[in-house]
């Protein structure tokens, strides 16, 4: 009767190997998620900084259109990494809009020579607190906003080649 006994070792060192071997299989979801997705875009409104373009206010992104907002700074190297993905976004029709942080005109028009220019507006965030509104603590980072000025998107870090057609989906999902 007590024989089954004898079997209870090996079934939890099968159950605890069966727990690990689980948790090492399965790759760990790394995904950042946003409290900001499904929120309004917070009230802003930021002054020019690159010659020749406007600057960038909330109401931008509630004229009925999606748009691809980014948070970036020519100090950033991934920000430069992640131009061609931004001017093949642009191709494609998403129209993208920028928040340049802790920034100067000068280093901008610089960066935006060297890496192209897909940016409708920029909108110069000196003191970083447009990008502290949005919960953003790096860049780059972007986010997809829907005509109605609500977030349904956010890209952390730079975009690479294999983001874009997930970002593309989103914006025209988001009509």
């Amino acid at each position: 009767m007590r024989r089954w006994l004898l079997w209870t070792p090996l079934a939890l060192f099968g159950l605890l190997f069966a727990v690990v071997a689980g948790g090492l299989i399965k790759p760990a979801d790394r995904t950042v998620r946003s409290a900001m997705i499904g929120k309004p875009l917070p009230d802003f409104t930021l002054p020019p900084i690159a010659p020749g373009k406007p600057g960038l206010s909330t109401a931008v992104f509630r004229q009925g259109q999606p748009r691809l907002l980014n948070i970036f700074a020519s100090w950033c190297i991934p920000c430069a990494a992640e131009s061609p993905q931004l001017l093949r976004l642009k191709a494609m029709g998403v129209p993208v809009d920028a928040i340049a942080i802790r920034d100067t005109a000068p280093a901008l028009r610089g960066f935006l020579n060297r890496n192209g220019d897909p940016f409708d507006r920029i909108g110069d965030d000196r003191q970083s607190a447009v990008q502290l509104a949005l919960g953003s603590s790096g860049v780059p980072e972007s986010f997809v906003i829907d005509g109605k000025g609500r977030i349904v998107h956010q890209h952390v870090g730079d975009i690479r080649a294999s983001d874009v057609a997930a970002i593309a989906a989103a914006v025209k999902n988001a009509r």
